[in-house]
């Protein structure tokens, strides 16, 4: 997405994962939005251009709107992205939290979560229908994994565990102590469906960072580039998101990997290459 006059390139998205490879990093995301307050590349065609160039990195969708996009058209793309990855895609699945994407596609927003739980379904059948519906069929062995977002609210974690082979939580809608206490809630979820806790991943996502040692730098993109595009007050942000020192950059993903999160999904903003770069070294 463009936070400024960065324009989008098939250069942007190559340094941003360039960077991230040469780095070490575990995977690269995409996530989904038809319409919004800034420019928006589509997610899953992003991750089909720089295919080649993401070395052995995961492809993660964080999150695709199944709801809007349909099942049968995202399992095609998933599938697709899979086949030309050699078997690296995960899928994390939402029904997305902005009513102007179902304005849009002409759906009403109050019909989001049934919706949701019918594609799903669907869409999980589609990619494990033996024989298939749809070819060609995912590479991953075991079949492309299906994380579902939920920002931790008791009937979000309660379709987790039901719908879902990993979870995704939102970095700007949560804090390190109520991610543990979602986890744990999840927990007792997966348990009671016969699902065991400890194979069960997550991550966190949408975790917007912008590394600066200025003080006066990391207030300028809090108050004048993520605050308006979010519509949030920035003194609501600065604590729960990777903005400022690297110390306490630092100290914020320790805080998480210590609640017991596994895996953070960065979003840089802006001066992807740079950012990713500064990430790598705390």
């Amino acid at each position: 997405m463009e936070f400024g006059d960065e324009g989008q390139s098939l250069a942007r998205l190559a340094g941003a994962v360039d960077g991230a490879r040469e780095c070490g990093f575990a995977a690269i995301s995409a996530n989904d939005h038809f319409v919004f307050q800034t420019p928006w590349l589509d997610g899953p065609t992003a991750l089909a251009a720089v295919i080649e160039r993401s070395g052995s990195m995961e492809l993660a969708t964080t999150v695709a709107n199944v709801a809007l996009r349909g099942p049968v058209a995202l399992a095609k793309a998933l599938a697709a992205l899979d086949v030309l990855s050699g078997g690296r895609v995960a899928a994390g699945i939402g029904p997305g939290s902005s009513q102007r994407d179902y304005d849009a596609v002409g759906v009403p927003f109050e019909e989001r979560w049934k919706r949701f739980d019918e594609a799903a379904a669907r869409l999980r059948s589609l990619l494990q229908d033996e024989p298939p519906l749809l070819e060609p069929v995912p590479r991953r062995p075991g079949g492309i994994p299906l994380w579902i977002g939920s920002w931790g609210s008791p009937a979000g974690l309660r379709r987790v565990a039901r719908l879902g082979d990993g979870w995704l939580a939102s970095a700007y809608n949560t804090t390190p102590d109520d991610f543990m206490a979602a986890k744990q809630s999840l927990s007792e979820q997966l348990v009671a469906r016969g699902k065991d806790p400890a194979r069960f991943p997550n991550a966190l996502a949408t975790m917007w960072t912008w590394i600066t040692e200025d003080a006066r730098d990391a207030d300028r993109v809090l108050r004048e580039v993520l605050a308006p595009v979010l519509r949030r007050e920035p003194d609501a942000l600065r604590d729960q998101l990777c903005i400022g020192p690297a110390a306490r950059c630092a100290e914020l993903l320790s805080r998480y990997e210590q609640a017991g999160c596994e895996r953070v999904y960065l979003w840089p903003l802006g001066d992807e290459r740079r950012q990713v770069e500064l990430a790598a070294s705390i």
